[in-house]
């Protein structure tokens, strides 16, 4: 088939990083362009430096309208500004990785409507929108743990808690973000305010027949590794937990990157694909639902060139077959 060509908007951070890696070695992709003001005319493998010998491209600030589709990988809030400054052709499609035009109210912006890019639960709106709003690493995370439950419409107040690996913090040095304060390290923040309660919230609440605010009870936690998030929530469930197993492997039954566990599962399992595992565990009338996935993959860009597959028709596991690192 013809080649998908792409064009990135900040590429020169760990998720642009991330998708470049992945898409010059996607099967259907060229990458014609990779904008980075910052890093004008270098090479991409003088920022990235694994892509050494790799890539022969040069970070641009220019935009050009050759590309059938093109990734916002900006900060957030400066997804939506450069939307506001650059008139980019309707012809052109757009995954944008930020935050700001995930909720429903925020979906509709210059003329274009954002489809929320989580494929277990929108895959057949993905395949015919222009514009993808890619969920939050942690929201996406949470959301897969706790979906099924709300379609079974026996979800309760929920209390979760996650850990992600430093790379979640991006790639601008930050007192936490340094290797001397990580080290043998954690720390909560944001306690009960992280920015993607509200996008877990209207998520689930597509799902669920139950008319009412769901309510999410948060802590995040930096963590003293690199890559991936492991989430863990709970709630009051009276319902057998080989019922619920049942209805999670029925929910998510042919959608290819969740994977349902009935042993207890570990961060390794995840890092460096696009996988999603989940895993349960009832005590008494409590129920604790363990999910994990890579921040960078599931959680990012991964997940980004999943939705491109969708978009452009292509089977979503295309380009993503990945290892995990186990050892």
């Amino acid at each position: 088939m013809k080649k998908i060509k792409v064009g990135i908007i900040g590429g020169a951070g760990y998720t642009g990083g991330e998708l470049i890696r992945l898409l010059l070695n996607h099967p259907h992709t060229e990458i014609i362009f990779v904008n980075s003001k910052s890093n004008k005319g270098k090479l991409l493998s003088s920022v990235h430096q694994d892509l050494a010998g790799e890539t022969d491209l040069y970070f641009s600030d220019k935009i050009l309208s050759t590309i059938d589709l093109l990734f916002l990988c900006t900060a957030h809030g400066q997804a939506e500004i450069f939307l506001q400054e650059n008139k980019i052709p309707k012809k052109i499609k757009i995954i944008s990785l930020a935050q700001d035009f995930r909720l429903s109210n925020q979906s509709e912006f210059a003329n274009r409507k954002f489809i929320y890019g989580l494929p277990e639960i929108n895959r057949t709106k993905i395949q015919k929108a222009d514009n993808i709003a890619n969920p939050g690493c942690f929201a996406t995370a949470i959301e897969l743990g706790l979906l099924p439950l709300a379609e079974m419409n026996i979800l309760a107040d929920v209390y979760a808690t996650g850990i992600t690996g430093s790379t979640g913090a991006g790639q601008s040095l930050s007192e936490t973000a340094h290797f001397s304060w990580r080290e043998n390290n954690v720390q909560a923040y944001k306690s009960l305010t992280h920015q993607h309660l509200a996008e877990i919230s209207e998520t689930l609440l597509t799902v669920t027949a139950k008319a009412k605010n769901i309510s999410i009870h948060f802590v995040p936690w930096r963590g003293d590794f690199t890559r991936g998030i492991f989430v863990t929530s709970q709630m009051k469930c009276a319902e057998p937990i080989n019922n619920i197993y049942d209805h999670f492997e029925k929910f998510y039954k042919g959608h290819p990157f969740i994977k349902i566990s009935r042993e207890p599962i570990f961060l390794k399992q995840v890092v460096n694909t696009n996988n999603c595992f989940v895993h349960l565990e009832q005590v008494g009338d409590i129920l604790v639902i363990h999910s994990i996935i890579d921040n960078l993959l599931k959680g990012a860009s991964g997940q980004a060139v999943q939705n491109m597959n969708l978009l452009f028709g292509l089977p979503e596991t295309t380009g993503l077959k990945l290892k995990a690192n186990y050892f």
